[in-house]
């Protein structure tokens, strides 16, 4: 069995971030990386989740790891959610490490001084266990610093998910595929450095916000499937497992 491929899409990365060049962000400074985490399920409740595929991406947008990791000892999977993870048992009994060395190469790549962004990372930050100021320096949280758009109409922000904004300003439309967390955090990446580059060129930033309200939004996994092989979605809206909602 082959190492799965990881497969996106070229995209032009803007110009490179300079840090403290735009006001509005104040940006700390790099290096920049993006990690992302995908999950299996060890349970029916939306908090019944493992590790088992780890990214780290660079401000090239290259992968540095894709690193896949085997449930912890005694721990029964009860769904790969393979058709929202793209990981299924057997590339985890081929590729899988344990957890313990798979966060040991993580901290080996990843610079103490990063500067760390992604869609809503500071979840990806919590399932590695990073701690900001030892493992890593910084963060930039897209879903709180680029993505929201204020939208006339209601008069308050609307916030997107990493799909919608991947599709609308990057071209990459899952167009029902899999996620994958290289995939993922190199999307990340590519939106930071293009909302890095557009504060400082707010026609075009009007555009791009104005498109992304426009577009409409397909439904996420979630939402069409409340629940997948007996495993809680955590969607708000049809929840029936009972676990609480964290974030």
């Amino acid at each position: 069995m082959a190492a799965p491929t990881i497969v996106a899409s070229p995209v032009a990365v803007p110009p490179a971030v300079v840090p403290g060049k735009d006001a509005a962000w104040h940006l700390p400074p790099g290096p920049y990386y993006s990690i992302d985490v995908e999950c299996v399920a060890t349970g029916t409740g939306h908090n019944a989740r493992c590790v088992a595929q780890i990214s780290l991406v660079d401000q090239a947008c290259g992968c540095v790891l894709n690193l896949y990791v085997k449930p912890p000892a005694g721990a029964v999977v009860a769904s790969y959610l393979t058709p929202l993870t793209g990981i299924t048992a057997e590339t985890l009994a081929q590729f899988g490490l344990d957890l313990t060395h798979a966060l040991g190469l993580l901290r080996q790549h990843l610079p103490p001084s990063a500067c760390l962004v992604g869609q809503n990372i500071g979840k990806d930050i919590s399932w590695l266990g990073l701690r900001e100021g030892v493992d890593f320096a910084s963060l930039v949280d897209l879903a709180d610093r680029a993505i929201p758009v204020y939208n006339q109409k209601y008069r308050s922000f609307t916030y997107f998910g990493l799909d919608h904004v991947a599709s609308v300003l990057l071209g990459e439309a899952l167009d029902g595929q899999a996620h994958n967390a290289v995939v993922d955090a190199m999307k990340s990446m590519r939106l930071f450095l293009l909302f890095a580059h557009l504060q400082t060129q707010p026609e075009q930033l009007a555009q791009a916000q104005a498109s992304l309200l426009a577009a409409p939004i397909k439904p996420s996994f979630a939402a069409s499937n409340p629940t997948f092989e007996g495993v809680c979605m955590g969607n708000r809206k049809s929840c029936k497992c009972g676990d609480p909602f964290l974030g």
